[in-house]
This record gives C-alpha cells, structure tokens and sequence, in this order.
C-alpha cells in the first residue's frame, strides 16, 4: 500500500468512526427522550390529577407516531434524503418540546399529548434513517456489532435520563407536597396553585431540550456523516421463482406473524419500564425513589445486550437465544403476579414481585434482534416495504400500556401484570414455530 492508498484508507476510517459517533449520539437521543415517559407518567399524573389509564396516555402518544409515520418517514427520505431528513425528524422533536411550554402555563393534558405526540413523530423519522445508516456506515459483517452499540447507547440513554428529569423537577421537600395533594384537605385554590407550580417546573429543562435539539439536527444537517443512496438494489435481492407469484406483504406469514411478535414484545419492554414507578408507590416507596427502578429495568437490558455480543453466534444461535429469552420473559412475568414475600434489593425494601418486573429488561434484550431476521428473511423485493410494517408494530409501545392502565384502574396494579402472559405466550410460540411458516397452513420443513 502506498501513501496515497494510505492516506486514503486513514481518511475513510476516520470517517467510520466520526459516523458511528453520530449515530451512537442519535441512538443516546433516542433513548434519553423515550424512556424519560418512565418518570413523565406518574408526574403527569400527580400534577394533572389523572387515572393510572389517563396517564400512559403518554405512552400511546409518544408511540403511536411510529405506527403513523412508518410509511410516510420512509417516503420523506426519499424525497429529501437522509441527512435533510434527519433534520426535519430533529425540528419536530424539538417542537414537541417547546410545545410543553404553553402547556405548562394552561396545566393542559391534552397539549402535553399534542407535544409528545411531534416529539414521537420526529423520533419515527429519526429511526427511520438511523438503522440503514447503522448498517451501511461500515463492513456488513460487523453490522450486527453496531447495532449492540447503538442499542447499549440508547438504553444507558434510558438508565440516566429519569434520574436527570427527577433531579432537575423535584426537590427534597416534595414528599410533603404529594402527600398534602394526596390527602386533599386542602381549598380548590391552594390545590390548584400547588399543583401549577409543580406542572411549571418542566418549562426550563423542556426549553433548554428544544434548543439543543435544534443544534443537532442542524449540526447533523451539515456533518460529514455521508448521504445514504438506497434506490438501486443490488444484484443480491433477487426475486426467487417461488416468491414470484406473491404479489403483497400479506402472502409471506412469517412476516406478518414477525409483525405482531414486534407489536407485542416492544409493548412489553415499555409496560415493564414505564409502570415501575407507579408498582413501586403501591408498596409504599415515594416517588423520589422509586425514580430509580427504571434504571435497574435497562441496566438488565444491557447486560442481556453485552452477553448477545458475546454468546451469539459463538456459542448458542440467535434462533435458540430468542427462545430462551421468550420463555424466560414469561416465566418472569408470572413471577410478577405470583411472588408475595418481602425482599431488600438495593436499599429497597419492597415485595419481590418489582424485583422480577425489573429482571424483564435482561431477556428482552435480546428478544427484538431475533425476530428481526426472522421476519425480514427472503423478501426480495420486498424488503423495503416488509420493513416498514415491522416498523409499525412498534405502534405496540402505544398499545399495551393502555391495556395495562385499564386493568390496574378496574383491577389493581398487580393483577394489571396479566396482560403480559399472552403477549410472552404468542412470543414463545413464534420463536418455536411461527416463524417457520412459510405459507398459510404450511410449515417450513
């Protein structure tokens, strides 16, 4: 290799890396914004009198942009590129956070959705052109290890960002301020005052958010990060003879099955993450420091990422993995319901049922990567449009909370935990069979 050769090769590493840094930003973006719900619903909730069903209402709005603009993000990025698109996904995040803003001011449920549902939208947009760069950005065969990264980002994203948001909104007196708002025995103008100062705390740091959000779209906008070309496939997809005669995304089941298992699984992860909080205030455990029990949710999720990194493919196959992962998230989610003793973990003295919502993080880590390949396998032509519609079933994050809330209201916060043993059920079933079926009524053989 000669200098020129040299030169050039240190050049385009150099780009590598500095990419990957981007994208390793945008995914600690990503998760800072999303998992931050986990402390947003129950202060929405104090501060705006809501039902524990009112309140994931956060979830559903933050969410449900991903099931609205899958095919419209994938549509923008043709249209304008990836990096304008990029952009565009960041001006609408921070949107969504100036928005918080005036709802602050009117104490107005309604208008916080309104903000959380642009921050989401920007966000689809943002995941849309993230995972292609992700893939592209460097050697295919390390695209797996990319993704670990970008995933170990976004979910050590999620273990500091409540505690932030805690840290900036509520101060050490609050316990007596949510006691006294719990209690009630109060005039209807002092409550209402009360609760005005406490909803007008998130005004600074959601100002400051949208500023920063800003700089980095438009710093993204103009970095070296390279613009991607997805419009010409290659000679490798290539229809074959068999796939020639399905004509939608419905005549390949194990794409729309892999769908489904996406909606289900990711709507998990959000129940197990985003209800802690509020399962912790039922055992007696303030909301000052229960603040902390999401973390412990996504710390387990990154160990079941580092152990991904280092048993998969060497010594199990990913297929068996999400197996294992399958059948362990249930036997976890009936610990949830079943468990009744008191356990000390952490300083925390609580009923061990919170300890194993907690463990729910590990397996699902790896639960999303598996079905993934899964589903996309063999779709030719179309693999664009299969994607999107696994895309949407992120749509699941908006979904299960909803179900949880309304069992918790009608139920009990417990016994809300149900609604996770179908949807581990189904996961099961499709890690062992599902995704074999290649054909209504027909297995792989």
């Amino acid at each position: 290799m000669n200098n020129t050769e040299t030169v050039g090769y240190l050049q385009e590493r150099k780009r590598q890396v500095i990419s990957v840094a981007i994208l390793a930003f945008m995914f600690f973006i990503f998760g800072f914004v999303s998992w931050v719900n986990a402390i947003l619903i129950p202060y929405f909730k104090i501060a705006c009198e809501l039902t524990h069903f009112q309140s994931y209402f956060v979830a559903f709005a933050f969410y449900i942009a991903y099931f609205v603009m899958a095919i419209p993000s994938g549509l923008l990025l043709k249209r304008v590129g990836f990096k304008r698109g990029i952009m565009y996904g960041f001006l609408l995040m921070a949107l969504g956070a100036f928005i918080f803003v005036p709802a602050a001011l009117t104490r107005q449920f309604a208008i916080f959705l309104i903000g959380l549902f642009s921050i989401g939208t920007g966000l689809a947009i943002l995941q849309t052109a993230a995972n292609p760069y992700v893939t592209i950005i460097g050697p295919i065969e390390s695209a797996a290890q990319r993704m670990s990264i970008m995933g170990i980002c976004n979910k050590f994203a999620g273990i500091v960002s409540p505690l932030i948001f805690a840290a900036i909104i509520f101060k050490a007196t609050d316990h007596q301020l949510f006691d006294a708002i719990e209690l009630g025995n109060m005039s209807d103008a002092v409550r209402s005052a009360m609760l005005d100062e406490l909803i007008r705390r998130v005004i600074l740091p959601y100002t400051i958010l949208g500023f920063l959000l800003l700089l980095a779209g438009v710093g993204i906008r103009y970095s070296i990060l390279p613009e991607l070309d997805t419009d010409h496939e290659t000679a490798v997809v290539k229809v074959e003879e068999e796939q020639r005669s399905r004509k939608r995304l419905i005549d390949f089941p194990y794409l729309v099955l892999g769908a489904i298992a996406i909606f289900l699984h990711v709507g998990t992860q959000v129940v197990a993450i985003d209800t802690i909080i509020n399962y912790a205030g039922s055992m007696g455990i303030g909301l000052l420091d229960a603040k902390v029990f999401p973390s412990y949710t996504l710390t387990a999720t990154i160990i079941g990422y580092v152990l991904g990194i280092m048993l998969i493919p060497r010594v199990i196959s990913q297929r068996t993995a999400l197996v294992c992962c399958t059948s362990l998230g249930l036997l976890l989610s009936l610990g949830v319901i079943f468990a009744d003793w008191s356990l000390t973990l952490f300083g925390h003295e609580a009923n061990a049922s919170i300890w194993f919502l907690a463990l729910i993080g590990f397996p699902n880590a790896l639960i999303y990567a598996g079905i993934w390949p899964l589903s996309i396998r063999g779709l030719g032509r179309f693999t664009k449009t299969g994607s999107s519609l696994l895309i949407m079933g992120l749509s699941g994050n908006a979904v299960l909370p909803l179900i949880y809330g309304a069992l918790a209201d009608a139920y009990g916060l417990r016994i809300g935990y149900w609604s996770l043993i179908p949807c581990f059920l189904y996961l099961v079933w499709f890690a062992l069979m599902g995704h074999k079926i290649e054909y209504w009524g027909r297995t792989k053989k």
